[in-house]
């Protein structure tokens, strides 16, 4: 069955009235079980997400100066990795909200409005990072199978279109989340909860909607991440015309792989374990007990899937060989300045300037923008 998103915004908005009324879920006002989804909602979640914000803002912030002060020559792939770090840093600004609601007894005191913008922004980002990934396997993929032809498929011009493209086409398919997102008061107390569209025992609404964005927003791009997989793969295995001795296509094969392997740890089971918990409440409308072991896998995914803004970073070194190379000089810059490891540093920069010379160069460079030894 084909459906639509004007029928499923529609379908939505018409259900607004019921979900209005509705009370708020238990696993919101009833903190009182030492156990559960209680545990998570108030100690595991702002954890993680802490965690996340330590280690990932510092290296996306940092991602981006080396896209926008080291880079000089931008790839198609290029593009696609700094929209893909400009969207995690976004998400990564308004995690302090979330973490604020989470350690506060899930007590949200800032308005219905920026509930609205903190979850519609949160589905917003994981389908951008979904889909600049599909866009990075398959720029590869035009680079192994049509390598002349991706010339004019996806020129510099067509690819930042692409991207902007993408920015609205997934801002439009996490609206929904805006109307769906409540702000509800516990009964026997003045708490006010901000919902999770998922979470409502209502699924009129919130059920073909997560099955729209599961077909769209991740069913489409995995499909195509796999054929491009699969076709770089068989053209990897004939013979080569010529020479490759800088393994250029292994390479490009290695960034199918990673893609692939994000799919699976971090796509794959949240869209299983959100729909799952959904349909349980469709399933089960007048047994809440039904829906826990659901609800309980679904938290501790979103917690899992915050990890990825801290691996896009990497990601993006194990795909870009220039990136690598400033992102690694900037990280050596950054240490050297650390009382001790001046030293290494200096040995380190020797090193680098010995490796050139011997390389036949008469010109030095500077030493942020070589790789590590070894590497």
């Amino acid at each position: 069955m084909v459906v639509s998103l004007g029928t499923v915004l529609s379908h939505c908005n018409k259900d607004m009235g019921n979900t209005q009324v509705q009370p708020p879920e238990e696993a919101y006002c009833d903190l009182g079980t030492p156990r559960g989804l209680p545990v998570i909602q108030l100690y595991v979640m702002p954890s993680f997400f802490l965690a996340v914000l330590i280690l990932g803002l510092p290296l996306n912030l940092l991602s981006l100066w080396v896209f926008f002060h080291r880079l000089r020559r931008w790839t198609r792939s290029t593009v696609f990795l700094f929209n893909l770090t400009l969207a995690d840093t976004s998400w990564l600004l308004a995690l302090p909200f979330l973490i604020h609601y989470h350690l506060d007894q899930l007590y949200w005191k800032l308005g219905l409005p920026l509930c609205s913008a903190v979850r519609m922004l949160y589905h917003n980002y994981f389908y951008l990072s979904i889909f600049f990934v599909a866009c990075i396997s398959v720029d590869r993929y035009l680079a192994i199978v049509h390598p002349l032809r991706s010339l004019v498929l996806l020129g510099r011009r067509k690819t930042c279109l692409l991207c902007v493209a993408v920015w609205v086409a997934s801002l439009v398919l996490s609206i929904p989340v805006a109307s769906m997102s409540l702000i509800q008061t516990c009964p026997g107390s003045n708490r006010t909860v901000c919902t999770l569209y998922i979470l409502l025992s209502e699924t009129g609404g919130s059920l073909p909607y997560s099955l729209f964005c599961s077909i769209i927003g991740f069913l489409f791009p995995l499909l195509s991440v796999c054929y491009c997989g699969l076709r770089s793969v068989r053209e990897l295995r004939r013979p080569p015309c010529r020479p490759d001795p800088s393994n250029k296509k292994r390479r490009l094969g290695r960034v199918l792989s990673a893609a692939l392997v994000l799919f699976a740890l971090f796509y794959l089971p949240y869209h299983l374990s959100r729909n799952a918990s959904i349909v349980m409440r469709a399933v089960y409308p007048d047994n809440p007990a039904a829906w826990r072991p659901a609800d309980l896998a679904f938290t501790l995914e979103m917690c899992f899937c915050s990890l990825i803004t801290c691996v896009n970073p990497l990601f993006s070194c194990f795909i870009g060989r220039q990136f690598r190379q400033e992102f690694h000089g900037a990280v050596v810059v950054i240490f050297s300045q650390c009382p001790g490891m001046q030293e290494a540093s200096l040995i380190s920069k020797r090193t680098r300037m010995t490796v050139r010379k011997r390389q036949g160069m008469t010109a030095v460079t500077p030493v942020c923008a070589l790789p590590a030894p070894g590497s």
